[in-house]
């Protein structure tokens, strides 16, 4: 099973929900990292959030982007 990290700066949420949908319903393991200016668009069930500032570090961060296998920044 894929793990795969989206970076979320600020974008058309609903683009990255629909790409995210996409990929939880092909078994993947997903993660949304909300960055600084970024939102949380609607997603689906068995996506985890983290947000930087929040329940998030820097530290964790860069672990986060090293164990996964596609990061996709938007």
């Amino acid at each position: 099973m894929a793990d795969v990290l989206h970076l979320l700066t600020g974008t058309d949420a609903a683009f990255v929900a629909d790409v995210v949908e996409r990929q939880v319903s092909t078994a993947d393991r997903v993660t949304v990292a909300l960055l600084p200016g970024g939102a949380a668009p609607g997603l689906p069930a068995g996506v985890t959030v983290r947000r930087l500032g929040h329940d998030l570090t820097y530290p964790q961060l860069l672990d986060l982007i090293f164990a996964a296998d596609q990061v996709i920044t938007w």
